[in-house]
């Protein structure tokens, strides 16, 4: 990676594509520093060449050439600026002389019978420009035979963690989400992979497969990001209506009430906290769960010593969401 140089403004110039081999594709164009800078979904930095691979040898033969440390970015794509700060994360984690790799794969093995994989967002063309402005080297977009054969047969699955909350909803969701981590753990021995903090039981289990399966990587948590009136920037937030869109942000702030009264009474008051929160959302709402865990073991909180998470997942419309307060 070139050293990085200093901009006055904002410098937006063509790009280009050609295909570099089977299964590879470079990406060039000019960029300027993320250092206290953002526009659109992400910021940019100077001078890169990003390299899109599509296939598993073609993979391999791009990490032969990725400087280390590696830092890996995993998502499913239809990017947001959400995503745009975990790249920013990563590469805070490998330096300039380091590379960001991001992963963008709609997972179907985390999809249940009747969820939304079929119209699950897809943006391939935005998605790689987000990553080329963010300073990303490597984006890695397989497609579903690429990272599961036909007859596959081998799963991951955490059994403790994922038994509560959304797990307890969607059966075999957390199986595919562990399985295909470890995949890409596999493929990218990254030294440091970046989550955020929105996917809060996701985030935990992929800890607690990181520690029973002794992956070398170290896992980067990043705080939710939000717009400004509270709502937690998600891929699926494209599908509110306008009027729904404008009731989204109620439950942060439902979540927000009964964080209050956590701190104030501690864990003794989860019970009451939950009701709290179920209160403030009105009838448009369809709750799935609102819950008080313990900020390592998910399981109902005895202390707060370690931290405490009061979590929720509810439906608007159509629309699944989810979100967190972690309360110290």
């Amino acid at each position: 990676m070139p050293p990085l140089a200093l901009c006055a403004a904002p410098v937006f110039t063509a790009h280009t594509w050609h295909v570099a081999g089977e299964g590879e594709e470079t990406h060039t164009g000019n960029r300027v520093p993320t250092s206290g800078w953002k526009s659109g979904a992400c910021g940019e930095r100077l001078l890169s060449t990003m390299k899109v691979v599509r296939t598993v040898p073609a993979l391999r033969r791009a990490l032969a050439g990725s400087p280390r440390p590696l830092a890996l970015v995993p998502t499913m794509g239809a990017l947001h600026e959400g995503h745009a700060a975990l790249m920013r994360r990563a590469r805070k984690a490998t330096g300039p002389g380091g590379s960001v790799a991001v992963s963008i794969f709609v997972n179907p093995a985390q999809f249940g019978p009747g969820e939304d994989l079929a119209r699950y967002p897809r943006s391939i063309r935005a998605d790689l420009e987000c990553c080329r402005k963010a300073g990303v080297d490597l984006v890695f977009v397989p497609r579903p035979g690429a990272m599961y054969a036909g007859d596959h047969s081998v799963w991951i699955d955490e059994t403790r963690l994922s038994a509560g909350l959304c797990g307890a909803g969607r059966p075999g969701h957390f199986r595919g989400v562990c399985t295909v981590v470890a995949k890409l753990f596999l493929l990218f021995q990254p030294d440091s992979a970046v989550f955020g903090a929105k996917d809060y039981q996701q985030l935990a289990v992929i800890r607690r497969m990181v520690r029973d399966l002794n992956f070398s990587v170290r896992i980067v948590a990043v705080p939710t990001v939000r717009e400004p009136d509270g709502l937690a920037l998600s891929s699926r937030n494209r599908y509110l209506s306008p009027g729904d869109r404008a009731e989204a942000p109620a439950l942060r702030r439902a979540l927000l009430r009964s964080a209050e009264l956590l701190r104030r009474e501690g864990p003794a008051a989860a019970a009451r906290a939950c009701r709290a929160a179920r209160s403030l959302l009105g009838s448009r709402w369809t709750v799935e769960y609102v819950e008080v865990v313990d900020a390592v073991t998910l399981d109902r909180p005895r202390t707060r010593s370690r931290g405490v998470v009061v979590a929720a997942a509810a439906r608007l419309g159509g629309t699944r969401l989810i979100d967190n307060v972690i309360v110290r």
